[in-house]
């Protein structure tokens, strides 16, 4: 069986099984229009203790033996935030303005307490001059009596194989 977040497993999901919960939906929602707006804190607040951040460099990749854009456990993205929070980053300045789309959810994973949703995106960011990012999003939410929380965020960048500008932001 292929890991959450892999592209392997994305693949393998039956039609019947691709309704998304509305409040895992409005989750991933909600992370996307944070970090677009540079809402760190409140962006960091939806993460779970045992949150995962990761970018592969390629498809199928393995973070534990392959090099990666961003492999952040919870302790490393609470010091991201930070570091955008200071709003002194030389690679964020001036911030980028960003918006993104996100389509195409569906379920690609359930158990009893945790759903993992696909889904397409195109994220917009302008900064001296626009840059168009594209992937694939694999969310996994791990529903709670407090709400739904992130577990995991993979991004799949179309273009993760080439020469990518500094991705100094949230993704």
């Amino acid at each position: 069986m292929a890991e959450p977040g892999t592209v392997q497993e994305v693949v393998r999901v039956q039609p019947a099984d691709v309704a998304v919960d509305p409040a895992v939906a409005g989750l991933i929602y909600l992370e996307a229009r944070l970090a677009d707006e540079a809402r760190y804190s409140e962006w960091e607040s939806l993460w779970a203790d045992d949150g995962l951040y990761w970018v592969p460099m390629h498809p199928g990749d393995d973070p534990e033996v392959t090099l990666s854009y961003i492999y952040d456990n919870r302790r490393r993205i609470k010091s991201r935030v930070a570091q955008l929070n200071t709003g002194t980053r030389h690679s964020q300045t001036p911030p980028s303005v960003m918006r993104r789309t996100i389509s195409n959810l569906e379920v690609v994973a359930r158990d009893e307490d945790t759903t993992t949703v696909a889904s397409n995106f195109a994220l917009y960011e302008y900064r001296y001059a626009m840059t168009v990012w594209a992937g694939r999003y694999v969310h996994r939410v791990q529903l709670t009596d407090a709400g739904p929380l992130l577990v995991a965020k993979t991004v799949h960048l179309v273009n993760a194989g080439g020469a990518l500008p500094t991705m100094s932001f949230l993704i």
